[in-house]
């Protein structure tokens, strides 16, 4: 066994291990940006649907994505058993474990869409049925050998596969199952059902961009020539630019730089430079960081406008992210850099490679939000409904589907807070 397969396993575990992590940051994220009554089944329910979706996947899903089969679906290597694969530079197991790691994101992605409001059971039905029906076949498309990539549709870590993916399920989830209690008045005019928590959230923005090292960089799935080192930088530059862009935009519109909105700008820009990290230079990393810190802080205002309830953004900051980041390689791929597809628009490609990125956002989108849509209908017939009762919505889930409080003593009852008082000298 040579000294290259080694170092390319180690790499590639390390980087899995960091990408694994982000369910972390996707746990304090979610619970920081939501209220504290909800912390506990936030948390609990992220672990859970992350062991059904390793699951589902060890069965059937690294087959479907990666196994032999047409352009639409693999069809062959289920229930993998640990083998190497032949004609890849590193273990198998450890790429089996780099990929699994990225179909468990992409579900979290997608229950941002449930946030507040949806029953325990509609999490665990709907992490099976993603990670068999819906994320599969987008990922055989453009990195198992499917139709995408043999028209060379260019998504280097995911802003398509991953984060649109995740994105389009959670559109489809948040119109199913309607706004949150509170969040919109008569009029149609919306209110902020602030989360509980902004360093949570802030922290969990630290562990995502560090995680997204493993992300991007892991995807080279190699340490030959140590080309991680670019993505890596480029993947930095860009979080760094859509945090700026996020600040700036916020201070000119709101008169105040809000904290919210910068931490989307990061997260922005790292879900845009997934796409073309390894496809671009430094400059236009920092261009398309930028542009997305623009671009998130306008779609959020943009769906909440439209009646659409997404306590996380992450229509926003997966979503239109995501589109832009996909279709920012069709203007700034490197003929030097696109080992995958053509050149860019500026760099003389034309529009080819353009309208492949196009296609591809098209194609998956239509398809993540479309399957996700008829599962999550099917779901709330069969299962007599998605969302909780309004009496246990109001209570909060931690206690309605869990029977305890996430924060037990922040959350005293009444004959606790009665007993607790200091007595009165007769």
């Amino acid at each position: 066994m040579d000294t290259l397969f080694l170092m390319n396993s180690l790499w590639v575990m390390v980087s899995a291990v960091l990408v694994i992590l982000m369910i972390g940051g996707f746990i304090l994220l979610e619970t920081g940006s939501t209220r504290m009554k909800n912390a506990g089944h936030i948390a609990g329910k992220t672990i859970l649907t992350f062991g059904i979706s390793s699951i589902v996947f060890w069965a059937v899903g690294y087959g479907l994505i990666f196994g032999e089969g047409n352009p639409l679906i693999g069809l062959s290597d289920f229930f993998y058993s640990g083998y190497d694969v032949e004609g890849l530079a590193l273990s198998g197991s450890v790429f089996f474990l780099f990929q699994l790691a990225f179909a468990g994101i992409s579900l979290t992605i997608a229950f941002g869409g449930f946030a507040e409001r949806a029953k325990l059971g509609a999490y665990l039905v709907f992490a099976v049925l993603f990670s068999l029906i819906v994320y599969p076949p987008i990922a055989h498309w453009i990195w198992g050998g499917g139709w995408l990539a043999e028209h060379g549709k260019q998504d280097f870590a995911g802003s398509t596969v991953v984060h649109l993916t995740g994105a389009m399920a959670a559109l489809a989830a948040t119109l199913i199952l309607k706004p949150r209690i509170g969040k919109y008045n008569k009029d149609g005019s919306a209110n902020n059902l602030a989360g509980h928590n902004q360093v949570f959230t802030a922290l969990s923005v630290l562990i995502l961009w560090v995680g997204w090292f493993g992300f991007n960089a892991g995807s080279t799935v190699s340490v030959d020539g140590a080309f991680f080192g670019f993505v890596a930088l480029n993947t930095n530059l860009a979080a760094g630019a859509g945090v700026i862009a996020a600040m700036i935009i916020s201070w000119i519109v709101m008169g105040k730089a809000d904290v919210p909105t910068m931490l989307n700008g990061a997260l922005a820009g790292l879900v845009a430079i997934t796409a073309s990290c390894a496809f671009v230079d430094t400059w236009a990393a920092v261009l398309i960081g930028f542009i997305s810190g623009f671009l998130v802080f306008y779609s959020i205002r943009f769906f909440e406008s439209k009646g659409i309830d997404d306590p996380i953004a992450a229509l926003s900051v997966h979503g239109t992210a995501g589109i832009w980041g996909t279709l920012s390689t069709g203007f700034f791929a490197t003929p030097e850099l696109a080992t995958v597809g053509q050149p860019g628009l500026f760099y003389g490609g034309g529009l080819h490679q353009l309208g492949v990125q196009a296609l591809g956002v098209v194609s998956s989108g239509a398809f993540a939000f479309i399957v996700s849509f008829i599962l999550l209908t099917i779901m709330k017939r069969v299962m007599n409904g998605l969302r909780v009762t309004e009496e246990e919505e109001i209570i909060g889930l931690d206690m309605s589907e869990h029977g305890s409080y996430g924060y037990p003593e922040m959350m005293k009852t009444e004959k606790t807070v009665i007993s607790s008082e200091p007595k009165l000298n007769a």
